[in-house]
């Protein structure tokens, strides 16, 4: 590869804020915060709202919402009828 034209990739640990998951990877984030791994090595470290261990599609408590229904309860209330007129 040339130099100076692609960004450092590197390990990096990823950690979930809520509930402390991590895992290694590779990436092109910088991180000032470095954490020691299972193989005794330092990589950066990178936190993260949500990953795989927390998402609720990963999870098996995605919530599917009803969105039938509320359109028509929506006519009803404001006294409308099919095309937006009342």
């Amino acid at each position: 590869m040339k130099e100076g034209t692609h960004p450092d990739y590197q390990f990096v640990i990823f950690r979930d804020a809520s509930s402390n998951f991590s895992f290694l990877t590779r990436s092109t984030l910088k991180s000032d915060r470095k954490e020691t791994w299972t193989d005794g090595k330092e990589y950066p470290l990178f936190i993260s709202e949500i990953t795989s261990d927390t998402h609720p599609f990963f999870t098996g408590k995605q919530k599917i919402v009803d969105t039938e229904g509320r359109v028509e309860k929506f006519m009803q209330k404001y006294g409308m009828k099919p095309g937006g007129k009342k």
